[in-house]
């Protein structure tokens, strides 16, 4: 049984596959998010390690095991390998001003160039600066850094590894090349020496959790898109080669197949707004998409803005805020969720736009995550992208990604396109409804107007 782990931010996720691709076990185990400022997000790293190993346990035996997680955390260890503090995660937002220096000090020209990226918050790079400038004795104590799955994985087999998929991450990365950049670690004053080796994918069986989420869903070369509807909303296309946005405004990584790259646009509330709005009018899922589903497309004028953690792609603000717009006596909760579903989609498209610019030219999309079990929501996000929407056999995502590369690491699989062809099986297509293709045309034309809006209005 080759089984794949995923290392959520809220859970660890197994699954074990047999050689036809079918799932055979699968178990979760959850831990606690830490926000000890606003802003910030940490969690223990050794909670990964013991939900992995209680969800191991719970598979079964494993003839292989392949690694995928939360990109960007950064955790320290010292010279025992033990962490030296919480992890700081992909989420946390307490690194603009680390940002600022980074791009001040390569110039963003050559950063992009280097790294494919702008310097975010969210990033790895940042978050080793703000360490050394808010507690330079932890710092000074630090011997390695590791991301989190990969120190899940350091734990379970005593492996320093890194891929190059999770590694272009990091903003240390040069993505071209798949090494790590001697010049951007010496302009930045990082030692190289902290760094884990780095292979491909398939080398080292793991990848971050967008790269392997799209090959669990078949997008292993150019040609359809990968579509995530999950805590943060993803648009994700294999290039032909390595070509950053020349504004840094979507992610240009290594992809888990060896010798491609990947672009993607990233949402930081997708499926998180509509929990947001279910915690908030204390509703069940299943209750906010009846209820959603007897408004019209675009409710009736009323607009939302999913930016309620500062948003990513495309504008990259850690201090954009959400809001709805148009409200009217008219509209109740039901109103209120379908603008959210929308709201998520039309944020998807402004991702996609940016994804054409690049050349990429899907006629389909692979839909995953939490909110493709919405029938609702993928019809609502067909049309708003205009572009029909698959749903695969398997709803595991990243970790059913981290199985292949654990079954092409073991040589059942000859490499990764193998892996898709013989395991990847699409169950169910959704269309465009063209009368809500024609609506959400004009609605995406009023919510590109929002952000900019808004961001006078934007709290300190």
């Amino acid at each position: 049984m080759r089984v794949g782990i995923d290392v959520g931010t809220t859970a660890v996720k197994a699954i074990g596959l047999d050689d036809d691709g079918d799932v055979v076990a699968r178990a979760e185990e959850s831990y606690p998010l830490s926000t000890p400022r606003p802003g910030w997000a940490e969690q223990n790293p050794d909670d990964w390690v013991r939900a992995s190993e209680r969800a191991l346990a719970a598979v079964g035996d494993a003839q292989a095991v392949g690694y995928s997680g939360q990109m960007h955390g950064l955790v320290a260890l010292g010279q025992d390998d033990a962490p030296l503090r919480p992890a700081i995660l992909w989420n946390d937002q307490r690194t603009g001003a680390e940002c600022a220096e980074i791009e001040a000090t390569l110039g963003l020209d050559r950063l992009l160039a280097l790294t494919g990226n702008r310097a975010l918050p969210g990033f790895t790079a940042p978050k080793l600066l703000w360490l050394r400038r808010h507690e330079p004795e932890t710092w000074g104590r630090v011997r390695s850094i590791l991301l989190p799955k990969d120190y899940v994985r350091l734990r379970l087999t005593g492996e320093h590894a890194i891929d190059a998929a999770d590694a272009s991450g990091t903003l240390l990365f040069d993505v071209a090349r798949r090494a790590w950049s001697e010049e951007v670690c010496d302009a930045l004053g990082i030692p190289g020496e902290w760094l884990p080796p780095a292979g491909e994918s398939t080398e080292v069986a793991g990848a971050g959790d967008q790269a392997a989420g799209a090959l669990g869903v078949g997008i292993d070369r150019p040609g359809p898109v990968s579509v995530v509807l999950g805590t943060s909303g993803v648009v994700f296309a294999v290039l032909p080669g390595y070509a950053p946005d020349p504004e840094g405004r979507v992610h240009v990584f290594c992809h888990a197949v060896a010798d491609t790259w990947h672009a993607m646009g990233v949402m930081l509330s997708a499926a998180g707004s509509l929990a947001w709005l279910r915690g908030v009018i204390g509703a069940a899922y299943g209750e906010l998409d009846a209820e959603a589903e007897r408004w019209p497309p675009g409710a009736e004028g009323l607009l939302f803005a999913p930016y309620l953690q500062g948003e990513r792609t495309p504008h990259a603000d850690p201090d954009a805020r959400g809001a709805f717009v148009g409200l009217s006596l008219r509209h109740d909760r039901g109103a209120l969720a379908r603008a959210t579903l929308e709201g998520v989609a039309y944020g998807l498209r402004d991702s996609l736009e940016l994804l054409r610019a690049l050349g990429v030219r899907p006629s389909l999309g692979r839909v995953s995550g939490g909110g493709a079990r919405s029938e609702l929501w993928t019809r609502i996000v067909a049309s708003v992208l205009d572009l029909p929407l698959e749903q695969t056999s398997s709803e595991a995502g990243a970790a059913f990604g981290a199985a292949l590369l654990a079954g092409v690491r073991a040589g059942v699989f000859a490499d990764a396109a193998d892996a898709v062809a013989r395991c990847v099986r699409p169950a169910g297509r959704v269309e465009p409804d063209p009368a809500w293709v024609e609506v959400y045309s004009e609605g995406y034309g009023r919510f590109r107007a929002l952000y900019p809006a808004l961001r006078p209005l934007e709290g300190t």
